[in-house]
């Protein structure tokens, strides 16, 4: 049985075909539904079938929020003193 909300013969036909293609590479039979599910959820959503828009890649947005430091880099200078100068006046 396709996701709910699924209307068309088309996106029917492809979770049925998923489902079995998933099946005969060695998924049980809940994975199999699950992976058809997902899959034609997906193609709905890019396509603008589905209510909700395509969720965009966010793999970068987090690298440029986030300073060095944060992410647990090197502050860019060389050594490891950590802000204090290498030379110390007595």
């Amino acid at each position: 049985m396709p996701p709910r909300g699924v209307k068309s013969s088309k996106r029917t036909r492809q979770y049925e075909h998923i489902k079995e293609s998933s099946r005969s590479r060695g998924a049980g039979p809940r994975r199999a539904k699950e992976i058809a599910a997902r899959t034609v959820n997906k193609q709905r959503s890019k396509s603008g079938e589905a209510k909700t828009a395509p969720r965009r890649g966010t793999a970068g947005k987090t690298s440029r929020s986030k300073s060095s430091s944060s992410r647990g880099g090197s502050s860019g200078r060389g050594g490891s003193s950590r802000g204090r100068s290498s030379s110390r006046r007595s």
